[in-house]
């Protein structure tokens, strides 16, 4: 049995695998992915090399967002188990090695957390209502939206409710979707219930938390009209938020072995980003600036000049992410004629090479694993998944698809249950006969854990010889090596190189260097394009400058 690692700053460097509950594993047989299912599977994850898992929300919740909408913070919904089998399935976890990073929702609530259920009860004007944004609105019969604002989902984020004798009443605000009432964190109940929501998990072992839509808690007390180009924005990236997190992070300093606070943080300016990640504030936030650029080496070379130059001030670690649940899969992504990534951009019917996607995402696997700081996993990347663009339109569930009017494809496609074993659906994911929640393509027979253990040229075998050599070979500095335009170079502690080919044609390799891992097969010894490898000097001992 591993033994849990020892170092307090284990999350500095640390490859983190993201679970999505419904979709890992179902083990009560209902088609939905659960706790035991993960409990069963953890070995999966033990031979991959990962350091700690983060899961996505698995608390009671009407699931109108896939669990975003959470009804009671301090429970498991019943669909993925018991709050039992969650300590038991964090206990575990660390007697092998690997820490448990739960997600927090701090934004919003759902619409039947009592909280506003009572506020929808007690009427205009009362202290339950404070708990939340509600608002006259405007227009001769308050028949119009407070403001001007627009839901990340799409759409008006403000609804109507309706008052006790049946009348038309106030507006409650909602940044997604209609079932998800936005918490009032000007109010110090908001506050203090949200410590106790900390203190509840890091009591149960959770070692850290993510924390969703990080930068949108915060609102102009006036929720005024949205002016572009106007600072500051009425509810991104507001100054208040700092506040906020310096007791988040007082809180999981307080422990033992102190807990990590992981932001989800989507603000373009690198240096107002960088002032989350100051000592007394998160410990480590998302790298989404990586994750969106195109497949280019200029635009990728200049993400990792801003992100260490983002981070180096205040000596916090970069993190490295490829995908998640919200985005489109790696190998689709990169198999496009616009291999960025943009909500935006998103459409039905995209032409796509999955031959090519799933070459460029091994080089971008190798890239990404062999950057500075942590490193996350979204489950199925490492067995080289496809999103699922062809899901039956009845069984999409994701709001920003019906928010939409069904233009916008939505993130079920990247949500689909994993395959494990087998050569039909359920694919080991759930008992045979089992229908899963979303469909698998028959197309991932070869594509399972079973069939791709063992096969040296499977993703699954890159990411665990990647994952095994970068714990032992990559560490310390970081410095760019000389190389053409279209080529990526750089160079870590003790010798050790990343070289990546962007172009269309084969790159001579150093000499006196020793190959430790290839993303793909070399051109008669040279690197062809959309390859990436790891080399290390003969003598060992150059570090970058």
């Amino acid at each position: 049995m591993a033994q849990q690692p020892d170092r307090a700053d284990w999350w500095r460097d640390a490859a983190i695998y993201q679970v999505y509950p419904r979709s890992y594993a179902d083990a009560s047989g209902d088609g939905t992915g659960d706790l035991a299912g993960v409990r069963a599977r953890l070995g999966h994850l033990v031979e991959l090399g990962v350091q700690a898992v983060w899961f996505n929300p698995w608390y009671p919740s009407p699931m109108a967002d896939g669990g975003y909408d959470v009804a009671d913070y301090r429970d498991v919904d019943p669909v993925f188990g018991t709050l039992a089998e969650a300590e038991k399935l964090i206990a575990e976890g660390l007697d092998q090695g690997i820490r448990t990073i739960v997600d927090i929702v701090p934004n919003h609530v759902s619409d039947t957390h009592p909280w506003f259920r009572a506020a929808l009860a007690a009427g205009p004007g009362s202290p339950q209502r404070e708990l939340f944004h509600f608002r006259p609105g405007r227009g001769a019969q308050g028949e119009l939206p407070p403001n001007d604002w627009t839901s990340e989902f799409g759409g008006c984020p403000w609804t109507r409710t309706t008052d006790a004798d049946g009348s038309p009443g106030e507006w409650y605000l909602h940044l997604f979707a209609a079932q998800q009432p936005d918490l009032n964190w000007a109010h110090p109940r908001v506050r203090t219930e949200h410590e106790a929501i900390l203190r509840f998990w890091f009591d149960r072992g959770a070692a850290g938390v993510r924390i969703d839509s990080a930068g949108l808690l915060a609102k102009d007390p006036a929720l005024p009209d949205f002016r572009p180009g106007h600072d500051p924005h009425p509810y991104v990236d507001r100054d208040d938020l700092h506040a906020i997190y310096r007791s988040w992070r007082a809180i999981a300093d307080s422990y033992a072995e102190p807990r990590v606070l992981v932001g989800e943080i989507w603000v373009p300016d690198t240096e107002r980003f960088a002032r989350y990640l100051r000592a007394d504030e998160l410990h480590t936030a998302f790298n989404f600036d990586f994750l969106a650029r195109p497949w280019r080496a200029g635009e990728l070379r200049a993400s990792i000049d801003a992100t260490l130059a983002a981070h180096a001030p205040v000596g916090a670690p970069a993190t490295w992410v490829l995908c998640n649940h919200d985005v489109t899969r790696t190998v689709t992504r990169y198999g496009r004629q616009d291999t960025r990534f943009d909500f935006t951009a998103k459409a039905f019917g995209t032409p796509t090479d999955l031959a090519l996607g799933t070459r460029r995402a091994r080089a971008a696997a190798l890239l990404s694993l062999a950057l500075p700081g942590a490193v996350y996993l979204y489950q199925g990347e490492e067995l080289g998944l496809p999103e699922v663009e062809d899901l039956p339109l009845e069984r999409l569930q994701d709001p920003m698809h019906l928010r939409s009017g069904g233009t916008d494809p939505g993130r079920d496609g990247c949500r689909v249950p994993l395959p494990w074993s087998g050569q039909q659906p359920p694919f080991g994911f759930a008992p045979p006969g089992v229908a899963p929640w979303l469909p698998q393509p028959r197309s991932w027979a070869a594509l399972t854990v079973e069939a791709q253990r063992g096969d040296p040229g499977s993703m699954l075998e890159l990411y665990r010889g990647a994952l095994r050599l970068r714990r032992s070979a990559v560490h310390g500095g970081f410095g760019w090596l000389p190389s053409a335009p279209q080529v990526l170079a750089f160079r870590r502690a003790g010798g050790f190189r990343c070289l990546v080919n962007f172009s269309t044609e084969p790159l001579d390799l150093p000499s006196d260097v020793e190959l430790l891992l290839a993303s793909g097969p070399l051109d008669d010894g040279r690197l062809p394009g959309d390859t990436a490898v790891w080399l290390r000097d003969r003598d060992g001992d150059r570090d970058p400058a």
